[in-house]
């Protein structure tokens, strides 16, 4: 992939990474509310679930969605269906954080991998996510290089992939440091537990609106 081609598509992912959307304001939430532990956690499963989205563009996955309105309301409403499972869990929360929760130890590492986990799929089962990189990725590949376009695909998903997980894992690690501040006290821990619950209602619902278009 020619240099200038690369740092065009890195000037704009960084542009496109730094403005404020679901995946950064979840982190954001998880790390105030959770701690910057299963915050930087959820932010690496958002970075996977971008690779994710990188492979069904190389192999044309994602074209077949974009031209299937029945495949990408089945991803979108599985997507909507889970977001709305993960809300009401945090509703529903006692809203102890584990950082201060004396009554229920803390389990960093099973709770880091569900934090991952969700990372993976909130940012996996989102079809608009899929047809952005769709429409993204292809606007810096060199047609003139023929059959290795997929690996410039490629290196470009690996690029947004790693920039992503870095930069919402210093967000998640600094809301993090904010949430241990405001939430020692029970009631404060169980409405910020309340306000993630919220965000992935409103993903959820912001979600369930989205077209193809």
């Amino acid at each position: 992939m020619p240099l200038e081609l690369y740092l065009s598509y890195l000037a704009a992912a960084l542009i496109v990474i730094a403005a404020p959307g679901p995946d950064s304001l979840n982190t954001l939430a998880i790390g105030i509310a959770r701690g910057g532990r299963e915050g930087v956690a959820y932010a690496l499963g958002v970075g996977v679930g971008c690779l994710t989205h990188t492979l069904w563009a190389m192999l044309g996955i994602s074209a077949v969605v974009a031209a299937s309105a029945t495949l990408f309301n089945v991803i979108k409403w599985i997507g909507v269906a889970y977001l709305l499972w993960l809300g009401v869990q945090a509703l529903r929360s006692s809203g102890a954080m584990t950082a201060v929760n004396a009554a229920a130890p803390p389990q960093p590492g099973r709770n880091a991998a569900q934090r991952f986990r969700q990372g993976l799929l909130t940012n996996a089962l989102n079809p608009k996510v899929m047809l952005f990189f769709l429409a993204f990725l292809p606007q810096f590949v060199d047609p003139q290089r023929g059959a290795a376009v997929i690996w410039q695909l490629g290196l470009m998903g690996l690029t947004f992939a790693l920039i992503t997980a870095l930069a919402y894992s210093a967000l998640a690690w600094s809301a993090g440091s904010v949430g241990a501040r405001v939430g020692r006290e029970p009631r404060i821990a169980l409405w910020l537990e309340r306000a993630t619950g919220v965000v992935f209602i409103a993903m959820a619902a912001r979600l369930a609106l989205a077209d193809r278009r």
